[in-house]
């Protein structure tokens, strides 16, 4: 059947007539608390509405963004390495966002928000991975900015920085997914807070500003299921990484851990997903049984204390901690000298809408500027000041 017809207000009631029995399939056949489309808001409301369903554009704006453009050279976990089978952090998003679709086609939730939360969730990731984020944090300190987190940082870019500072306008629901997906820390199972409000989502910012410590939880269960499939997508593959550096042996893999979950990341992905799906939703949350929860709370702290913590990772952190500070101090005296040639006015601030330089102060812009470098961006820019840099190992 062909909708599409020259008149435009035609087409737009075709369209729309569409969208009505999209959403009207989600309302049958979706779990009963699974977020619908229907129900996504935003902060600022929008003239246009066409024939997508609102999570499904955030997913397209994200896509779109020029944040999510520069996924494709940030580091995951080992950097400064000549191995181009080592994950970065564009496949990192990628393999959450298909983990997290497949655990919520099986228990009924929403797909659109599912996937918008797992590809925007470390847009905020700074140069060199968790290695430049500490960095970074200590200089934000320094400076009198609160700490610095990635996945708050991730709400700046997404409302504060893409399209020239007009932000993406991007619903709550998957804002709120991406502030609270904290994959670092170990849950056996997640609760979403419902009903939160855009008041709400600014307040818990806030105070996980304050207190980095502080645990949010996602307002949907989309958001409990892309947190927990962050973790799925991350602890076998940097054991894959690992070993291909030379860095730990399988055979190292604790036996209790490999005895539920396999020793290899294709094993632990399936293990893992396909209890999340065989326990179902119960009580509004997501779990893992006992013995799977306990698997893999030992393997993550095998890979903290094997892999994270390893001194081969660290080689050339002396180096990169050097170039976050030089290139920080020099932005800084860039924007209090006025320097209109600095590559944090011509390659950041210029585009920018005059509300956002108005209502950031000078730290914050250089933040900013940095955390959303690539690395190689970030180590043109560092040579630029003057700093001896790290080779490829």
């Amino acid at each position: 059947m062909n909708f599409f017809t020259a008149d435009d207000e035609q087409l737009d009631e075709q369209l729309q007539k569409l969208k009505q029995v999209v959403e009207d399939k989600e309302q049958r056949y979706l779990f009963a608390g699974a977020a619908l489309s229907r129900d996504g808001v935003r902060r600022h409301g929008e003239q246009r509405d066409d024939h997508r369903l609102p999570f499904a554009a955030d997913t397209d704006r994200i896509l779109h963004s020029r944040s999510y453009t520069r996924y494709i050279d940030k580091t995951q976990v080992f950097y400064m390495v000549r191995n181009d089978h080592i994950t970065h952090r564009v496949l990192h998003v990628q393999l959450v966002s298909r983990i997290a679709r497949t655990i919520g086609r099986f228990l009924g939730l929403n797909e659109d928000l599912i996937e918008a939360i797992a590809l925007g969730h470390d847009i905020g990731h700074p140069p060199f991975g968790h290695d430049g984020e500490r960095l970074l944090d200590e200089l934000c300190r320094t400076h009198g900015l609160p700490s610095f987190q990635h996945n708050l940082q991730s709400v700046v870019f997404l409302e504060n920085i893409e399209k020239q500072g007009r932000g993406l306008n991007l619903s709550l629901q998957a804002l709120d997914g991406i502030m609270c997906h904290d994959g670092e820390i170990h849950q056996h199972r997640l609760q979403p807070r419902r009903g939160k409000s855009f008041a709400d989502f600014d307040r818990e910012f806030a105070a996980k500003q304050e207190d980095p410590d502080l645990e949010l939880l996602p307002m949907t269960l989309e958001g409990c299921v892309v947190r927990l499939a962050d973790t799925i997508a991350y602890i076998g593959r940097d054991i894959e990484d690992a070993i291909e550096l030379g860095m730990i042996r399988r055979e190292d893999i604790p036996s209790a851990c490999t005895e539920v979950l396999g020793s290899t990341n294709g094993s632990i992905v399936y293990r893992l997903v396909t209890d999340l799906i065989a326990g179902g939703i119960s009580e509004d949350r997501i779990a893992f049984s006992p013995p799977v929860g306990r698997a893999l709370q030992q393997l993550k702290q095998f890979n903290y204390h094997r892999i994270y913590l390893n001194p081969w990772i660290k080689q050339d952190i002396d180096l990169i901690g050097h170039c976050y500070r030089t290139m920080f101090a020099r932005y800084l005296d860039d924007l209090a000298q006025g320097r209109r040639d600095s590559p944090v006015f011509r390659e950041f601030l210029d585009p920018l809408a005059p509300r956002y330089r108005e209502l950031t102060p000078d730290p914050a812009v250089v933040r900013d500027f940095i955390a959303g470098m690539t690395d190689a961006y970030f180590l043109r820019q560092a040579a630029a000041c003057g700093c001896p840099l790290p080779e490829k190992r």
